[in-house]
């Protein structure tokens, strides 16, 4: 299935929700690509998973903003590889550094520079301790198992939307 393709069928799923996050926050590593940043070189062309692309571009057609929040011992590469995708100018906020750091942090930081409330974003990552403790913070987090796709857009929506009829406030 080719980006537009992909494309217009998360612009589709994304018609379903009368309620979208304000902003998508994406892991990099084995959630929009299939590798780890700290493995491969800049030289190299990177690929993203299938439909990573099309979803990122229906979100910003759709008027959600999209973000960056990932741990990468070479964030100098990841970096490299978004320019190289075409993506490094599509997030309204990129949180990309060491290894060391914890997922909560890469919100703190997207919190303040967006000023965007956790409970109005969704997040994507292929780690389950990272998911539960942004679920903590009160985002709305979506483990992917291989990679983001149409099917987890469509669950990352409808549990935003079943929290948001919760009203969550963070």
């Amino acid at each position: 299935m080719g980006d537009d393709r992909v494309k217009a069928e998360a612009s589709q799923v994304l018609g379903l929700f009368q309620v979208l996050p304000r902003l998508v926050v994406f892991d990099l590593d084995y959630t929009i690509w299939p590798f780890y940043c700290e493995c491969r070189s800049k030289r190299e062309m990177p690929s993203l998973y299938p439909h990573a692309k099309g979803i990122i571009h229906a979100l910003k057609d759709k008027g959600v903003d999209v973000a960056i929040a990932s741990r990468s011992p070479t964030p100098d590469i990841a970096k490299a590889f978004l320019k190289k995708l075409g993506l490094e100018d599509i997030f309204v906020a990129k949180e990309i550094f060491s290894s060391w750091t914890h997922k909560t942090e890469h919100f703190e930081r997207i919190k303040r520079r967006t000023g965007i409330l956790y409970n109005s974003m969704l997040f994507f990552d292929d780690e389950y301790r990272n998911i539960e403790a942004v679920s903590n913070m009160g985002v709305t987090s979506i483990y992917v198992d291989n990679g983001v796709n149409l099917g987890a857009l469509r669950t990352g929506l409808t549990k935003f939307a079943s929290n948001a009829a919760g009203g969550k406030r963070t």
